[in-house]
């Protein structure tokens, strides 16, 4: 196979799997850490509405989910790429990085939170999951 073209599809790969984690993550959230009381968490609207009652073990599965969604990803792309592996996998970590500001932009948080999520969820979580690909 075409290095480039195996280099372009490790990027679309890793980026999909790296999403199906983070949206996995999300959708059993729930489940593990209930949400607040009277929270609709099903629609953008409702969790904007319902923000004010979460406490910070609410944040603990949405920070695990960007930070697992993008390790596995970068992971990934790491894993298929031909040549320039840091490279892939820090492009999806700034990938998941720019979601990450507009999330903060478009669902209002604790400064806390978006500050912990965007320094330490992306781009070392994608440093981390290239340097899992090395050989030891």
């Amino acid at each position: 196979m075409n290095p480039i073209l195996r280099n372009i599809i490790a990027l679309l790969v890793g980026l999909i799997v790296g999403s199906l984690v983070n949206m996995g993550i999300i959708m059993i959230s729930g489940s593990v850490i209930a949400p607040p009381e009277g929270a609709d968490v099903t629609t953008m609207e409702g969790l904007k509405a319902a923000m004010h009652l979460f406490q910070p073990k609410h944040f603990i599965m949405p920070f695990i989910a960007h930070a697992l969604g993008t390790f596995t990803g970068a992971f990934v792309a790491a894993k298929i790429a031909v040549s320039h592996k840091l490279k892939f996998s820090l492009a999806v970590g700034v990938f998941f990085l720019v979601g990450g500001i507009a999330n903060v932009f478009m669902l209002p948080s604790p400064t806390w939170f978006a500050i912990v999520d965007l320094v330490g969820a992306y781009i070392p979580m994608a440093w981390i999951g290239h340097h899992f690909t090395l050989k030891k």
